[in-house]
């Protein structure tokens, strides 16, 4: 069997990549169809930077969900003779129902780059807007009271706000996930207290929703409180009988640094917001209505400001990218075999002179997924303007 030439890998890599045309086409023909019924994401679709954006994010988004499909070769697996063998080359051996070339070439174990690549979209993909979310739950619920109480509490809370930012974040995030901390249980402890955050803020957001309707509370903040702590129970302590909820040590301390990171930019931002939107009109019309004061935050404050909040959140899912990037690269990633994009990086560094196809696969992966976020939060932002 021939090796392949540069047109024949990228005709085969197209050719692999099917289930996410088609899934991005469907996505991109039905937004643009019923774009005047969506909002704000049917208004980006009048934005040129931002269709882009959402098709490269949308892009890795199909490759994580379809990664199975789409993977020539076990990621973690070693063929013979093709240690760092260059991007065509056909396996030595060829075996029935094996893929019989390694389109990206392979790495210094023999794996595949291309199928490493291509899981490591659904690592990075199944973290960072999960954690990113878990950050903005964070942010979220403290930022509102400080914002629009002030006074002693907003002083303490951004005191310690601050203190957090005051430290290096890429230190402070290299020393979260260090096996020495891990060892002291920090992680689990800050776990249980950040973990409690989005039960409690969709338990104060349906109580202050359905107030006045008792029968209607009760059941939201029932089933609110059933999955929220069925789900608390497995991702912090990894206590839930039923193993629907579970993290490993090793991506508990991941997801629970850029948690601990995140949320301190997040309050601010929330902060000067709600400081000020509260002197607005309509704040004043629900105060006057008798409305309380989580009402008015969380269902008159906070639905305008989800702009900049929806800007914010697509930058930070991109900072967080990086942050797990840096985190593979220095070896403290979610575990070392794993096809994360900063591990596999690192893993092709070392001869990278040589052989620059291991590295160069990955970083160019990682590079067009914060770039696909950063151009969608600029068509979100140059849309959320004209709002």
């Amino acid at each position: 069997m021939e090796d392949l030439s540069w047109g024949a890998i990228i005709a085969r890599m197209i050719q692999q990549f099917w289930p996410v045309w088609v899934a991005l086409a469907a996505t991109v023909l039905v937004s643009v169809r019923f774009k005047r019924r969506l909002g704000l994401y049917g208004k980006l679709f009048d934005s040129p930077v931002g269709v882009i954006g959402f098709c490269i994010v949308m892009f890795w988004v199909f490759t994580g969900l379809f990664a199975d499909l789409i993977i020539t070769h076990d990621p973690l697996a070693q063929m013979s003779g093709l240690k760092n063998a260059p991007p065509g080359s056909a396996l030595k051996t060829q075996i029935d129902g094996i893929y019989s070339h390694y389109l990206l070439g392979g790495d210094h174990l023999a794996r595949d780059v291309f199928s490493r690549m291509v899981m490591g979209a659904r690592r990075v993909l199944s973290i960072a807007p999960a954690a990113t979310a878990f950050a903005f739950m964070v942010g979220v619920t403290l930022g509102l009271p400080a914002g629009y109480f002030g006074g002693r509490l907003d002083t303490i809370l951004s005191f310690f706000a601050n203190l957090v930012l005051a430290f290096p974040v890429i230190l402070l995030f290299y020393l979260l996930v260090t096996p020495e901390i891990r060892n002291t249980g920090i992680p689990v402890y800050l776990a249980a207290v950040l973990f409690l955050f989005p039960v409690i803020f969709f338990c104060t957001l349906f109580n202050a929703r359905f107030f006045t309707n008792p029968p209607k509370r009760n059941l939201y903040l029932g089933i609110t409180l059933v999955i929220g702590l069925w789900a608390y129970s497995g991702l912090a302590f990894n206590a839930d009988p039923l193993g629907v909820w579970h993290m490993d040590p090793n991506l508990l301390n991941v997801f629970v640094s850029v948690v601990f990171v995140n949320s301190p930019t997040v309050f601010r931002i929330v902060r000067g917001i709600v400081m000020d939107l509260k002197a607005r009109d309509y704040v004043a019309a629900g105060q006057t209505r008798g409305e309380g004061p989580w009402y008015i935050m969380l269902w008159e404050i906070l639905p305008n400001a989800r702009g900049p909040l929806i800007v914010d959140f697509c930058l930070r899912i991109g900072y967080t990218t990086i942050l797990l990037g840096t985190l593979g690269f220095f070896g403290l990633g979610v575990s070392p075999e794993s096809p994360d994009w900063g591990s596999t990086i690192d893993d092709g560094r070392k001869l990278l002179t040589m052989f620059p196809h291991p590295a160069l696969a990955p970083a160019i992966a990682l590079m067009s997924l914060v770039l696909g976020l950063n151009l969608l939060a600029d068509g979100l932002r140059e849309e959320s303007l004209k709002d």
